[in-house]
């Protein structure tokens, strides 16, 4: 999972820099892949400012450009770009720069016989986007020679930290937040839920049939939008991300999604037809996901549908026919609550890996619909503009608590760290858990949570494993005996022997075909009764 410094500071109020927070990350279990900071390959290119632009006199496509690179001495520039003109505030990279979207190095070079001193960029040349119609546009009030990174604030830290299986709760930023918060690397800022009541009844009717695969379904409409482009701070956190923005609706659902670990999906309300249903598939049927995939489906899957076809791979991925587009103005949004195990079952049977897949069968929080709904509305409503329905709720997510017996003293004789009960219990409460007696009651997103270890492991890892002591096991008295046999000493001393005269070993599989293994004199002649092994 990746993303930015800048957006983890949204939920995580903090000083510490990115390489700190990596080392906290790392000792309280979270594992940091990497940190790179994408400003880093952008730090040669500057701000620039177009003074003059003349038909290039051997091609009609092209342009010489006089730039201001804030150097003093204008450059010349032979550009392409349709939108290049005077007075433009671009960005420009000289001879020398090394261009990531393009893989090349500048130089200076003579195009079509104009001599040509670097060249003005596009988005997709800096790795910033996929427009390549055009060079970047900038405010006219740019201060012109200063580093483009710095200007457009892209000097921010990406984390790529993996998550383990167990750890539902870190499929999004706040929850890795909440725990560097809970191991004293912060503070976690309150989580902002506005209240949303919508202005009209829900027009589209939703139901479950199957209640198994879906408990919970809950879904209102946005009339009035524009889906047009995200705003570029969404955008930058969902390239932080590896994501592509593609639009307002789409990046907002994948923006919740990876900021809160919710998925939700819009569909487009034009394309539905009747009641959407979330139910079993039945024989035969198909659907075209999103990634432009056919897939044949059966009634072991959950899917979402309408009266004449279906639409969602339940959890999974949107169907291409009800997907949002540029000219999509009222949407129904879903927020529902699926079963673990059918996710995994479904996508395993179809070889469908997608980020919701990734977070609903590792357990959602099943607490988070009615938020996580207001929140994707009310983003929704910011960028898109409209105005949305009441909330139609459909089942019930599974509420139920975990009760586990907290016994203080085991975190010593299991864990190896001596913790007071009273710092034990306020890292499990900072955590989200509760007492009741002498029970911890898990948090509602984790789902992980199933005995008195597991308590044990959430003490360790936020004091830090690094605060186990290295105790050396038992040890019988008298002078230790050697246990090779002539044997293995003379294995050993011949491997030596081979790999100090520069020979490397293989260890390969102990079954290969017959014929690889003749050529090595492995097959002994195969009787006509028995055959030969390898």
């Amino acid at each position: 999972m990746k993303f930015s410094l800048s957006w983890l500071k949204q939920h995580l109020d903090t000083t510490l820099d990115a390489q700190a927070i990596a080392e906290a990350m790392t000792k309280i279990g979270l594992e940091v892949e990497g940190v790179d900071n994408p400003a880093e390959a952008l730090k040669p290119f500057r701000v620039a400012r177009v003074l003059t632009a003349e038909r290039h006199p051997q091609a009609e496509k092209l342009q010489v450009l006089t730039v201001d690179t804030g150097d003093g001495q204008p450059l010349q520039v032979v550009c392409g770009a349709p939108n290049a003109r005077a007075g433009l505030v671009g960005v420009f990279g000289g001879p020398g720069t090394y261009v990531p979207g393009s893989d090349i190095t500048l130089k200076k070079a003579a195009i079509r016989g104009v001599e040509s001193n670097g060249m003005m960029c596009s988005t997709r040349e800096l790795q910033l986007g996929d427009d390549h119609d055009g060079i970047i546009e900038l405010a006219v009030d740019a201060p012109v020679g200063t580093s483009f990174a710095d200007y457009a604030g892209l000097d921010d830290a990406v984390f790529d930290v993996a998550i383990t299986p167990n750890r539902q709760d870190c499929m999004g930023v706040r929850g890795i937040a909440r725990d560097l918060a809970a191991a004293g690397h912060g503070t976690l800022k309150p989580l902002d839920v506005p209240a949303i009541d919508g202005s009209f009844d829900n027009p589209i009717e939703i139901r479950i049939e199957d209640p198994d695969g879906c408990p919970a379904f809950y879904g209102r409409t946005v009339r009035g939008l524009t889906n047009g482009a995200s705003p570029d701070w969404m955008q930058q956190r969902l390239r932080s991300a590896g994501q592509r923005p593609i639009s307002a609706l789409v990046d907002i659902t994948n923006y919740v999604m990876l900021d809160l670990g919710r998925p939700a999906h819009a569909y487009d309300v034009k394309t539905l037809s009747g009641t959407v249903v979330a139910r079993r598939a039945r024989e035969g049927e198909t659907v075209v996901a999103l990634n432009e995939k056919e897939f044949a489906l059966t009634p072991a899957m959950t899917v979402i549908a309408d009266d004449r076809a279906v639409h969602d791979i339940g959890g999974i991925m949107g169907g291409e026919h009800s997907g949002v587009g540029a000219d999509t103005t009222e949407t129904l949004l879903e927020i529902a609550y699926f079963t673990p195990d059918n996710i995994a079952r479904t996508g395993q049977a179809l070889g469908l890996t997608s980020d919701a897949r990734s977070r609903f069968e590792r357990g959602v929080d099943p607490a988070f619909l009615d938020d996580g709904l207001a929140i994707l509305t009310g983003l929704i409503l910011d960028i898109c503009g409209g105005e949305a329905s009441r909330v139609t709720r459909a089942g019930e997510a599974p509420l139920g608590r975990k009760h586990v017996r907290f016994d203080p003293a085991r975190t010593k004789r299991l864990g190896g760290v001596d913790v007071p009960e009273a710092e034990q219990r306020a890292i499990l409460e900072r955590l989200g858990f509760t007492f009741e007696g002498d029970d911890a009651v898990a948090p509602t997103w984790r789902r992980d949570i199933d005995g008195p270890a597991d308590l044990v492991e959430e003490v360790t890892r936020i004091v830090g494993y690094d605060a186990v002591p290295s105790t050396a096991l038992p040890r019988a008295d008298g002078v230790a005996r050697p246990t090779a046999t002539r044997s293995q000493l003379a294995e050993r001393r011949a491997r030596r022997a081979a790999a100090a005269r520069g020979l490397d070993e293989a260890v390969t599989w102990s079954f290969i075909p017959e014929a690889q293994a003749a050529l090595f004199g492995a097959l002994r002649r195969s009787s006509p009764t028995r055959s030969a092994r390898t």
